[in-house]
């Protein structure tokens, strides 16, 4: 493959899983390359761990606030409500605006849902072992995060599969099985909204022990959240919390199969699921990219990158580079040095990073208690998107012990 084969916009490419040849080959040939678009102006594709490092950490060189984040441009009467995302803001804003809903992921409040989340994930995990079959996405890898989710910010039980299948139009929006256009897109984002709006207003005045109820008290430096904020963190915490999870989980599994010695190795040792967890992060690194936008003219590695420019970082390219992983093609649950960069780093740094190691690790602890082995029980399928790695179906069957 060269260098210029290679089209990161065009998610046919990545049907068929990451296409971590055409990574392999930027690394190795142009780390920071100027990438056309069929419509749209060009960006610079970054893929060496630390250059994407450095992108993360200079928000004064590279703004998520200038463009948004979304490596398509946002149309121009999108851009001022995308901008209140809390993913698309810079420094001071995103700073003073996450301490403010910060307060909603204090250890203490990780810590009350464990028992909850336990539950969740043994029930479903005793499902499996009972059927001896499932379609693993659908029926254990969506259904734990949500429930976690809505555990988190108290949304009732009627309404979890409403939010479900609105996250999965929002992300969805490359995959035809989602949804048909960008319209349906925002159409499922104004849907999401409406729906905080209730639940905000419901609980502004009360003194609930959830996510929501504590944002509606939260108070820094004199500033509450407003009503457009409220509603779009909810919309990024229904996905980010949602969506990532769901297909971190089911490429974990996905993992362990095609190397069950990894398995066996968890089976036999189960201290070794600390590392095991950072090394699902890495090897599946559900989120594939973040852009940024060029404040000023500056260089990176050598390449001159102008003022207004799209920065576009390519976390598994980094989570694979060379430099940084020693054999980072191998998947190695007992990985000790591994600074990968599936939650982030810097400014945004996943807040959600607590809960979602808890969450991993609680629903592999079930599994490796109640299930001796995992096959797959026919095709996978994968989300059409060059945002996403993401799997929408996986059958699987329980392997009987000899």
């Amino acid at each position: 493959m060269r260098v210029e084969d290679v089209d990161l916009t065009d998610p046919d490419l990545f049907v068929a899983g990451v296409p971590h040849d055409a990574f392999r080959v930027l690394r190795r040939e142009a780390p920071v390359y100027w990438h056309p678009e069929r419509e749209g102006p060009g960006f610079w594709a970054v893929t060496r761990h630390d250059d994407v490092v450095h992108v993360s950490k200079r928000p004064d060189l590279f703004s998520s606030h200038r463009g948004g984040t979304n490596l398509f441009d946002v149309p121009a009467a999108d851009l001022e409500i995308t901008r209140t995302l809390l993913i698309n803001m810079d420094p001071p804003q995103h700073v003073k605006f996450r301490r403010l809903v910060r307060q909603g992921f204090t250890p203490n409040r990780v810590r009350l849902l464990l028992p909850r989340v336990r539950a969740r994930a043994a029930a479903l995990v005793d499902a499996l072992a009972l059927k001896g079959e499932c379609d693993f996405v659908r029926e254990v890898a969506a259904e734990l995060p949500l429930q976690v989710i809505a555990e988190l910010m108290g949304i009732p039980e009627g309404d979890r599969a409403r939010i479900f299948e609105l996250s999965n139009r929002l992300i969805g929006f490359d995959d035809p099985e989602f949804q048909n256009s960008l319209e349906d897109g925002k159409q499922a984002a104004a849907e999401m909204w409406l729906y905080a709006h209730g639940l905000a207003a419901e609980r502004k005045s009360g003194d609930g022990d959830d996510l929501v109820s504590a944002l509606m008290r939260a108070e820094v430096d004199g500033h509450r959240i407003s009503e457009l904020e409220f509603n779009n963190f909810f919309l990024l915490l229904a996905v980010a919390g949602n969506e990532t999870a769901r297909n971190l989980l089911s490429g974990a599994i996905q993992a362990l199969i095609e190397h069950p010695d990894q398995w066996w190795r968890l089976q036999r040792d189960r201290s070794l699921l600390d590392t095991a967890v950072e090394e699902f992060l890495r090897w599946v690194t559900p989120v594939m990219h973040f852009r940024r936008t060029a404040t000023r003219d500056v260089e990176l590695r050598d390449q001159r990158i102008r003022e207004g420019q799209k920065v576009v970082m390519f976390y598994p390219a980094a989570n694979r580079d060379e430099h940084a992983f020693e054999l980072p093609d191998r998947f190695d649950v007992a990985r000790a040095d591994n600074p990968h960069l599936a939650l982030g780093i810097g400014e945004h740094y996943c807040m959600g990073a607590n809960l979602a190691r808890m969450e991993i690790r609680v629903l592999f602890e079930e599994l490796l208690r109640r299930v001796p082995e995992l096959e797959l029980a026919g095709p996978v399928r994968r989300l059409r998107s060059c945002f996403i790695s993401g799997i929408k179906t996986m059958p699987v069957r329980v392997v009987a012990e000899d």
